[in-house]
């Protein structure tokens, strides 16, 4: 969904957005931690998956997707071991519930791992690692979903775009490091917005129905996403679907329920794992800002630069398109 673009204080997005998520049967603590989700992605991460990828979450809790009413289960398999239940919900609900306690053993132990089945795709990944970083921590999140990617030219749908983060802390009022990124050759909401928009894609990154290349975006809607890097983005894919699906219990991408369509929960995982390296070393985040800085000095492109403004202005408003904030006012209505 692209266009007009309106700007609007978040305090009346963020009521917007509460009503439209009651009104779609959610309770009030996934409705908080779907606002909290989407606005930090809106505001410093990745803006198409804030207030537009809310719109399929709204949807999916309307047609049964997703279970308004889930209340996460955990089991503290191990001391820094916490595996997680979502019941249907989606994911933040269950890493948010747990989120105080989980950092709590991070900090003690050195070192925890939280991983989570049975939920609703993850969203924006670099969510969850962005607030574990604003809390001093490292981390390394992996997500999958149902299938949209193959492995390879000629192949079928086997991986979701698999995406992988990796999140560290900086020095206020340094934003912290955050590397959000699918395994897919592009991401599938840029295919879905260049099918819309009927623009062709770049070669190389998708197959239509019988396999072959395609630029085509209505075709490639109808096969596959490719891996970057060929075989080595396929290999990580598969790095990233041993530990989401593998590891939490959740349904292979492969046996994964579709986020867009159905009445059956996607069934998805996700594993986070954290560090605390100011238990190894207190000068890290110094150490890490200066390491960057001789990075930047040699040319090199650190993720997050382009947005760093953005990200360490302060704002209490937000341009969206105009078509979704339509869309979530009328849902708020149904």
């Amino acid at each position: 969904m692209t266009g007009q673009r309106i700007r609007m204080p978040i305090d009346e997005l963020r009521q917007l957005a509460l009503e439209a998520c009651l009104a779609c049967g959610s309770s009030q603590a996934m409705a908080k931690a779907l606002i909290d989700a989407t606005l930090s992605a809106a505001r410093f991460g990745r803006p198409e998956l804030g207030f537009p990828h809310s719109v399929d979450y709204l949807a999916s809790l309307r047609e049964g997707r997703i279970n308004g009413n889930a209340k996460p289960r955990f089991n503290h398999v191990l001391p820094a071991l916490i595996q997680a239940d979502a019941d249907g919900g989606i994911a933040q609900l269950g890493f948010d519930l747990i989120y105080d306690d989980f950092t709590k053993r991070v900090k003690t132990f050195g070192i925890s791992v939280f991983t989570q089945k049975n939920s609703y795709t993850a969203g924006e990944l670099g969510y969850y690692i962005r607030r574990l970083a604003q809390d001093g921590l490292i981390s390394i999140a992996a997500a999958n979903g149902p299938p949209l990617m193959a492995a390879a030219e000629g192949g079928e749908r086997v991986y979701c775009t698999n995406p992988l983060a990796f999140g560290a802390p900086m020095p206020a009022p340094l934003p912290p490091l955050v590397i959000d990124q699918a395994t897919s050759a592009t991401a599938f909401v840029t295919l879905a917005e260049a099918a819309k928009a009927q623009s062709p894609i770049a070669h190389g990154i998708a197959i239509d129905e019988t396999g072959a290349i395609t630029t085509d975006p209505v075709k490639a809607m109808l096969g596959a996403l490719l891996p970057f890097g060929g075989y080595k983005g396929a290999n990580i894919a598969l790095v990233v679907e041993m530990l989401s699906a593998g590891l939490s219990g959740a349904a292979w991408s492969l046996d994964a329920g579709h986020f867009l369509s159905g009445e059956h929960p996607v069934n998805a995982g996700m594993t986070v794992i954290a560090l605390f390296p100011a238990a190894v070393d207190p000068d890290f985040q110094a150490r890490a800002t200066a390491q960057l800085e001789r990075l930047r000095a040699k040319g090199v492109r650190i993720p997050g630069d382009r947005a760093m403004s953005a990200c360490t202005a302060e704002t209490d408003s937000l341009e969206v398109d105009a078509a979704v904030l339509e869309t979530i006012r009328r849902l708020c209505l149904q």
